[in-house]
Formats: C-alpha cells, structure tokens, sequence
C-alpha cells in the first residue's frame, strides 16, 4: 500500500508542477483541444488537426481566463500550430530531450479540454530514432504511448516521471496510434514557424513507388532498386525536367533512391531552387536529366 500511496502522491505532484502550462485551444466547433504554454510572453503550441479556423480562436489559461489568440504559423506535416495571445507572464513547462526514453518508462498524458486539468497515466510502448512519418514529415524520435488519448488530449504535454515534457501529443500523425511529437521536432519547427510563417519542403511534382531493378541493372550500376514513377504532376519541376511517366527515378543529387522516404529526404529547404542531376532509366537505358527542385506550397 505504501508503494502504491507513493507513487499516487509522485503522479498527482507531476500534474500540479505541469498543469499551469497546459491551455485550452478553442479552434474548431464545439471540440476543443489542448495546447502548451510554449513562452512566457504568450506563444502556444498545439495540434495542428485540432485547428480548424486561422481566426477567433480563444485560449482557456489554467486561471480560468478566456483570452483571445492568433495564428503564427501552421505545419500539418507535423501536426504542429503555434498561436501567440497578448498574455505575458504564462509559465512554460520544463522540456528536455527523448533520447533517455525508453520502453516500458511510466509517462503522463495531460490535456485540458475543459476547464480543469486531466490526466492519464500510462507507458512508453515504442520508441525509435529518425522516423519518416506517412505526411512526409521528419520526426526526430518515435515515441508511441498505450496512454489512450481521450477526446481534446491532443496538443497537450507527454511528461515523464521527472516531470519534464518529452513531447507533444497527437492523434493527428497516425489515427490507430497515440504518438508524442517529441522535443527536437517541437523546436526545430516552432522555430521556423515563428521566424517565417511556414515550413519550406522542396517539391519535384511525381508520384512513385519502389521497384526492384532486373538482376542485369543491379549488377550493373550496384543498385538494388529505385522508384517507378507512376505521375508526372503538369507544369511540375519533374515535368520541366524532362520526367515521363514509366521512368525509374536512380538517383536525385548524385544520391541513390532506393524508397520514397529517400526521396524526401533528399527535398530539404536548402536545395529549393538548386539544380540537381536526375539519374533515371528509360526503356532499359540509363539516362541523366537535370531538375529543379521548387518549393512545395500548403493546399
């Protein structure tokens, strides 16, 4: 019991440290989410999927005060929004970095959805290092919890048994999951949002998938595989580049393309308007064409 009574008091402490730090985000009809208290002078960062208008949107601060909030910049990639009210003098949590996180460590998922604070206790159930998730986006580290996110968790803090935030929570990256968006990607992206509004992704305009190349090739070129373009977007960099339909894209930038997370890899804000050589195969022979890398724009 005594066991029990411990680690009762140690949760419900972890909750009163963090709790001041969590907001409500009134951003979509009658579903509100969670949000973080991201600076003292009033930057917030929530969920990006539980923002559904870029106006009138309130934040319910853990006083009770309703303010008003404005849009800085949205990543749906990620999942990530930060917001900015006039409110100074907020209290940011303490964060710290996932790479001492493991499976099996005890973590509190906490959300303010309501008025009051809520919590939920459960586990570290996988971690991983560099994930590529399905949008597109980098995630620095996986971090997966069985601490099931209840209705407006999302946007709120993933605390550890220290009481320090190791990430943001989301059922917005993958919908059969409870993933935290973890500290590095927090601040690599708020960063970028807060300075320019937005995050920049090159673009080539194709559609792809992988395909093995016949034995002759591998042998030949000492690659296994690369990817069959399936579209050619019009009026694409692709397109201006001289891609066609059918062909098999082998390198992009000197840098082979075995999978399409290798592809995206390769389309980092730096090389956006950079000419990079295109390795492909056309009809059973090796060609090299050259691609301007653009700039990916939000829908």
């Amino acid at each position: 019991m005594e066991v029990l009574a411990s680690l009762s008091s140690a949760i419900s402490g972890i909750v009163e440290r963090v709790g001041p730090s969590v907001v409500r985000v009134e951003a979509r009809h009658r579903l509100p989410a969670s949000g973080i208290v991201w600076s003292a002078d009033g930057l917030i960062v929530t969920a990006d999927h539980a923002v559904e208008r870029d106006e009138h949107i309130r934040i319910g601060l853990a006083n009770g005060e309703m303010v008003a909030a404005t849009m800085i910049g949205r990543d749906p990639t990620t999942d990530i929004a930060v917001l900015r009210t006039e409110t100074r003098g907020l209290t940011p949590p303490a964060w710290t970095e996932p790479a001492g996180a493991r499976v099996g460590h005890l973590v509190v998922s906490l959300g303010r959805p309501g008025r009051t604070i809520r919590a939920t206790l459960g586990m570290i159930s996988a971690v991983a290092d560099n994930w590529r998730a399905p949008s597109g986006a980098q995630i620095e580290r996986y971090i997966q919890t069985d601490a099931g996110l209840a209705r407006g968790f999302s946007g709120g803090p993933l605390v550890d048994s220290a009481g320090n935030v190791v990430g943001m929570n989301t059922s917005g990256l993958l919908r059969w999951a409870a993933l935290a968006v973890p500290v590095p990607t927090l601040r690599r992206v708020v960063d970028a949002l807060v300075a320019h509004g937005r995050i920049r992704r090159g673009y080539v305009g194709i559609g792809a998938q992988p395909v093995r190349l016949p034995p002759g090739l591998r042998a030949q070129l000492g690659q296994e595989a690369g990817l069959l373009l399936v579209s050619v977007e019009p009026q694409s960099p692709a397109e201006r580049g001289g891609l066609l339909l059918g062909d098999v894209l082998l390198s992009l930038g000197s840098v082979e393309v075995h999978h399409l997370d290798d592809l995206m890899g390769l389309l980092t804000a730096d090389r956006i308007g950079t000419t990079v050589p295109a390795h492909i195969l056309r009809g059973g022979a090796v060609q090299d064409l050259a691609v301007e890398i653009g700039e990916r724009r939000s829908p």
